[in-house]
């Protein structure tokens, strides 16, 4: 039988409409987990630096989550400048002696530092709290009234509102007062001229309590949706540099956090 040979020729393509077909469903998946870099600092949870190497000017990241549970920290502060007193009398027109400037544990002759003090390092609104001198000032008094609503601050011993001064671990007990000094716990006389409104010179004598000092106490964080532990731990570190504690505060009363656990 006689064969045929075919040969494929060359065709033409033609312009073709293009459809619409129908999506499949896909499946998840397992995805990688990323560190944020230094652009998201600004976050909380991300607000964190090597403790270990600059905790007297940084802070370090805290887990709690405030939203669900009250939160209570042992808290260690230590005293970085001298520490100096100006006890108010009560009004404006008593004087007092630079040796009744200082506070005291009632019924004791131990130098303390009522827990007043912190509540207002945090919540102050009139004088320069740490939120007020170290966030926005559109939002400070969100933060300050935060402090006040959900944080409470608790002297260890007998007495809750008074936190004993330490030194080495021990109570500092005051001795008797000479001219300028108090040789047991080693408060001394500071001497200086303030001035007020249009330069009016105001003498100013207060007792001033060298290094080392140190103040331990309980902090709780009661449930809340206004402010968290990290906000709180870094009001403390950066507050402790920028502000401190007791009178001529910024000069006076710096301290760092020894302990938060």
């Amino acid at each position: 039988m006689r064969q045929t040979r075919c040969e494929a020729g060359q065709g033409q393509a033609v312009p073709g409409d293009a459809r619409r077909g129908a999506a499949g469903r896909g499946s998840a998946g397992r995805g990688k987990a990323r560190v944020v870099g230094a652009g998201n600092q600004s976050h909380p949870i991300f607000y964190n630096f090597n403790h270990q190497q600059t905790c007297k000017h940084m802070t370090k990241a805290t887990a709690s989550d405030t939203r669900l549970e009250a939160v209570t920290r042992k808290v260690t502060l230590t005293g970085l400048t001298n520490l100096m007193f100006d006890r108010y009398a009560g009004d404006n027109n008593t004087k007092l002696e630079w040796s009744q400037k200082i506070y005291l544990i009632p019924g004791t002759n131990v130098l303390c530092l009522p827990t007043t003090n912190i509540v207002s390092f945090l919540s102050s609104h009139n004088t320069n709290s740490a939120p007020k001198r170290l966030r926005d000032a559109r939002q400070f008094k969100k933060i300050c009234n935060a402090c006040l609503s959900f944080v409470t601050v608790k002297a260890e011993g007998k007495n809750p509102d008074y936190i004993p001064i330490l030194r080495n671990g021990n109570p500092i007990e005051v001795g008797k007062f000479g001219d300028d000094v108090e040789p047991q716990s080693g408060l001394y006389l500071d001497r200086r001229v303030a001035r007020l409104e249009k330069g009016i010179p105001n003498p100013k004598e207060r007792p001033v309590l060298p290094l080392d000092w140190e103040l331990a106490f309980t902090l709780t964080i009661y449930p809340n949706k206004e402010i968290k532990e990290q906000e709180i731990y870094n009001l403390f570190v950066e507050g402790g540099i920028a502000i401190g504690l007791g009178t001529f505060r910024g000069v006076f009363g710096k301290f760092e956090i020894t302990k938060w656990e």
